[in-house]
């Protein structure tokens, strides 16, 4: 290799230039002031360099520069999305399979251009571009920038405008450090004469790094809360974990003919209102509103082991009998990723048959979505979500259109002094729920979705204006005693959302539920169950994704304990109760729910075994009902072109 210095006055006309964008940079992003000096002289000193590499090693000049720039781009891609704290975070694994997708990338784009300096340039470029666009995607909304995201990049274009761009130091050096990279590839001019040969082994070793990391990273889950993509899996290889997740095979054994096979077995019932099937259930003389309080990390912890509180954490919720349903249901989700727990209910689909770790509506979400609120839509009920948190947390502003909400409520439409740490409490959505409620036109049907925000985690923190109450008797988490202490804050408001829905006259049905159990100290699980998070059975394991859950009226309905069952159901059971024809797909839940009472992402409860048993372990007659529920919900969710009339109609029209 040989280089020499040749002083041009072109070269000087850009970098004065290069310096002048520069120098807007480090003002824009308070970069220190010697930064702009030393970028100055290493770009004229490379902008003034030639480069001249011998032919002969061409081959070890391009492995030299393809290897180098895949873990140069892998590490500048992590650095600008995470400060030292989090970049500190990623195993050396993960962080090896993203050099090895960047090398992947670096590979393709040789093979196309045949030139390694060229192709290193438009390989770095595009994986910064695409860093560069999780970077403000994150800015905008709390959440990192996958690959289902492309589908709404229209909609999300159309409000760019609405959003301030601001760059912070770090982007700031990535910047300039890319640029200098990008001076420096231009300087190299290698091209192979043997093109074919090139491209043959350039394909062969991408196709091969594709295989490793598929292989590698078969257990690890696609990451969507905040930052979780880069500091647990790294931001490239996240994101082609979430490129694999988009592609859903078709279940065994599934055709046309399997759901035409369905199709007429239910229709049969169809316009038909079932016969009760609940002994006591009443049916009201007109329709009931409908209000749905799907509580965050709201929890009985007793179901995993028991322990000893200095008073009763939930004395309302425990007493409540009366014209109530009530038992515990499965969520598919623990700790985290509420919004796969409020699908699951609206939707009655599971996670079961989606990829660990995916949240449906930043992933599967279509835009036609049938469900409670669709189904609603079409008895003439006007259809409401509240949720007293931001808009834009896990892409609701997007999805709840789609799902057919008429009006939407965010945390700017709540009194944002009632807060409870840093949340708005439980108390305060009561009240708006029942504002809207009493501001309701006459005759008007009311459907209420709320999801509560009063009990996010984490629990370390002290607040001046929360005074815990309950504690713990022997032991002394901190964390568990704050947690304990707003479940008994929420059990306060319940009583004061029933006690209000008890005295009015017009029909009301209430769905209480958990989203999931919070995520508490580690070292409090082993004195719960006597093992902690790990090593546990199947059944052990549910026990950490079991939630309570009622259905309430005020009027008279039958009082019924349910051992078990999901989330999934709860809409199905809750449409049922009310007296409300129940559509197909709903029927055909309920006569699921019969044979299979509970399945969650972890499995299913088997009346045959008596147990929660794995899915693939499925056997008989509960074989065949999960095949066709997965059936119907591939259809559902993925068959576009044949997609069910029948079981999933959307809206219907509106008539004149």
């Amino acid at each position: 290799m040989k280089i020499k210095f040749s002083f041009e006055k072109e070269n000087i006309i850009r970098t004065v230039i290069a310096a002048i964008l520069a120098g807007v940079l480090c003002f824009q992003t308070g970069l220190p002031v010697y930064v702009l000096p030393v970028f100055v002289a290493l770009y004229f000193g490379i902008k003034s360099m030639e480069i001249e590499l011998n032919p002969k090693l061409s081959a070890l000049w391009a492995v030299l520069l393809v290897g180098g720039s895949s873990i140069f781009t892998a590490y500048h891609v992590q650095y600008l999305l995470l400060d030292a704290e989090l970049r500190a975070k990623i195993s050396d694994e993960k962080m090896f399979l993203n050099v090895l997708c960047c090398l992947v990338v670096f590979l393709v784009v040789q093979a196309v251009t045949n030139n390694v300096g060229l192709g290193c340039m438009i390989s770095h470029i595009l994986l910064m571009l695409l860093a560069g666009v999780n970077y403000f995607v994150y800015l905008f909304r709390g959440n990192e920038f996958i690959f289902s995201d492309l589908k709404s990049i229209q909609t999300g274009l159309s409000v760019a405008g609405n959003y301030e761009f601001v760059l912070d130091d770090r982007a700031g050096y990535v910047i300039l450090l890319s640029a200098l990279y990008v001076a420096l590839l231009r300087k190299v001019h290698m091209t192979f004469e043997k093109r074919l040969w090139m491209t043959a082994v350039c394909i062969s070793l991408a196709v091969l790094g594709c295989v490793y990391v598929g292989e590698k990273s078969t257990f690890i889950v696609t990451e969507t809360w905040e930052q979780k993509g880069s500091y647990r899996n790294g931001y490239v290889l996240n994101f082609v974990l979430s490129i694999r997740d988009c592609f859903i095979a078709e279940p065994e054994g599934y055709s046309e003919e399997e759901i035409a096979a369905l199709e007429e077995q239910y229709a049969a019932q169809d316009g038909v209102q079932m016969e009760d099937t609940l002994a006591g259930v009443g049916e009201p003389e007109k329709k009931p509103t409908i209000i749905v309080v799907m509580s965050e990390s709201y929890a009985d912890l007793s179901v995993v082991g028991d322990f000893s509180t200095n008073q009763e954490v939930t004395p309302f919720y425990d007493s409540l009998t009366e014209n109530t349903m009530k038992g515990y249901a499965l969520s598919s989700v623990f700790g985290a990723k509420t919004p796969n727990s409020e699908w699951e209910f609206m939707t009655g689909n599971t996670m079961a048959f989606l990829p660990g770790g995916s949240v449906v509506y930043q992933q599967y979400i279509t835009d036609q979505p049938t469900s409670i609120v669709s189904n609603l839509k079409n008895e003439g009920y006007t259809c409401v979500a509240m949720h007293p948190y931001y808009d834009t947390g896990w892409s609701r502003n997007t999805v709840y259109p789609n799902l057919g909400f008429d009006e939407m409520y965010f945390l700017d439409d709540f009194d944002q002094t009632k807060l409870m740490r840093e949340y708005v409490t439980d108390q305060e959505l009561y009240e708006s729920i029942i504002e809207r409620y009493e501001s309701r036109p006459a005759n008007e049907d009311l459907f209420i979705m709320s999801i509560s925000m009063q009990n996010h985690g984490g629990y370390t923190e002290k607040y001046a204006n929360f005074q815990e109450e309950v504690r713990m008797l022997g032991l002394n988490y901190p964390d568990v005693n704050q947690y304990l202490s707003l479940v008994h804050e929420s059990d306060k408001a319940l009583e004061y959302l029933i006690t209000y829905f008890q005295n009015v006259d017009e029909p009301v049905e209430i769905v209480f539920f958990g989203d999931h159990q919070p995520s508490l100290s580690s070292s409090f699980y082993p004195y719960l169950n006597g093992k902690g998070l790990s090593g546990l059975t199947t059944d052990e394991l549910q026990a950490l994704y079991t939630v309570p859950f009622f259905i309430w009226t005020n009027y008279e309905t039958s009082e019924e304990t349910v051992d078990i069952t999901s989330l999934n159901f709860l809409s199905s059971l809750a449409l049922e109760r009310s007296g409300l024809p129940l559509p197909a797909y709903n029927r055909f839940l309920l006569d699921l729910m019969e044979e299979i009472p509970a399945i969650n992402s972890r499995g299913y409860y088997s009346k045959s075994a008596g147990r929660f048993v794995h899915l693939e372990d499925a056997q008989g007659k509960e074989s065949e009902w999960m095949k066709q529920y997965e059936m119907l919900q591939y259809n559902n969710m993925f068959d576009k072109r044949g997609q069910s009339e029948l079981f999933f109609p959307y809206l219907k029209e509106e008539q004149p």
